[in-house]
């Protein structure tokens, strides 16, 4: 393949985390997406803790890249800190993806395992996110939480936050009970294991679903947003994925 045709590499932005098992869960994660874009170079850099971090990846890196934030909202890692790294790699011809969310795909995911973890219809659900004080971070996983409660039959669905935003995960399930419900489920809105996706969970009266992790759901998200991002055809949905993508 010849550079001019060569697409540029994916590199997949994740936070980090001191918990080992984030690691893993976004190395499967990568590697789906090597098999779903077979001939596609997909590298891994992290804002904080883990190895390897986005500078280290993108100061090996030439040519074209697009950075595609493993973030599910646009909080203060999508505004500035990804901004910030990426400042510093002028020699790469590199642009930044959309967040992940608010996407009919995120809403399939965070169905999907709620279903994987036993799930039953009419259940109003809370959907747990790390949280932001940027009220467009807020907004966007609200409409998060729309997208789930219509995939679910229209069953309530309150968004609450693992830190810096309310309400948390006990006060919604608290929320819903006072309504009526006796048993809702929590959502983990998450990418992999951790101290947030652990405690969110414990903070259940019942049902709670796994991080996404490497969901195919997840990884063609993340796929289309590189798409996007390139100004290239996106990867095709269902037509009723589509209105609203």
């Amino acid at each position: 393949m010849s550079a001019a045709s060569t697409p540029p590499t994916l590199v997949v932005v994740a936070h980090g985390s001191p918990d080992p098992r984030a690691r893993q869960s976004v190395l499967a994660l990568l590697r789906l997406l090597r098999a779903l874009r077979p001939g596609l170079r997909v590298e891994l850099g992290h804002l904080e803790t883990d190895e390897p971090l986005l500078t280290d990846t993108l100061a090996r890196l030439r040519g074209d890249a697009v950075l595609v934030p493993l973030l599910f909202s646009r909080g203060f890692h999508v505004k500035h800190d990804i901004p910030s790294v990426l400042a510093g790699a002028g020699h790469l011809n590199a642009v930044t993806a959309g967040c992940l969310g608010p996407h009919p795909l995120l809403a399939e995911a965070l169905h999907s395992r709620l279903t994987e973890a036993g799930y039953r219809r009419g259940q109003a659900v809370v959907l747990a996110a790390a949280g932001s004080l940027d009220p467009e971070s807020a907004a966007g996983t609200e409409y998060t939480a729309g997208m789930l409660s219509a995939r679910l039959g229209g069953v309530p669905v309150l968004p609450a936050y693992a830190s810096a935003a309310g309400p948390t995960v006990p006060e919604a399930v608290a929320e819903l009970r006072a309504r009526g419900h006796r048993e809702p489920a929590v959502a983990s809105c998450f990418t992999a294991p951790g101290l947030f996706a652990t405690r969110c969970a414990e903070a259940a009266p019942g049902v709670a679903s796994a991080p996404l992790g490497s969901h195919p759901a997840l990884a063609r998200l993340l796929l289309h947003r590189y798409d996007q991002a390139r100004g290239t055809r996106a990867e095709p949905f269902p037509r009723a994925l589509a209105a609203t993508a």
